[in-house]
């Protein structure tokens, strides 16, 4: 039985991309002085993100812009329900 080993110059470069969304976070998580106040931002920061930004790699230009509209109008109304 034998394992080939497969190394190149950007075989690590997929596995240090998905650690940037949480890099991102820390950097924003840095400017707060409370936890309380942290924990707050960002559980509302994640609902708001979930809900605009979509994943677009198989899905075409329309798919994204009817979303994005139906986001907007969730936003809306919520923003004077509240």
């Amino acid at each position: 039985m034998q394992t080939q080993k497969v190394s190149y110059k950007g075989l690590n470069n997929r596995a240090e991309n998905r650690h940037l969304p949480f890099r991102k976070r820390e950097r924003v998580m840095q400017g707060f002085r409370s936890l309380g106040r942290l924990q707050r931002f960002v559980s509302m920061q994640s609902v708001i993100r979930n809900s605009f930004s979509v994943l677009a790699c198989r899905r075409s230009a329309l798919t994204i812009r009817y979303h994005r509209l139906e986001a907007f109008d969730a936003w809306k109304s919520a923003a004077h329900a509240a």
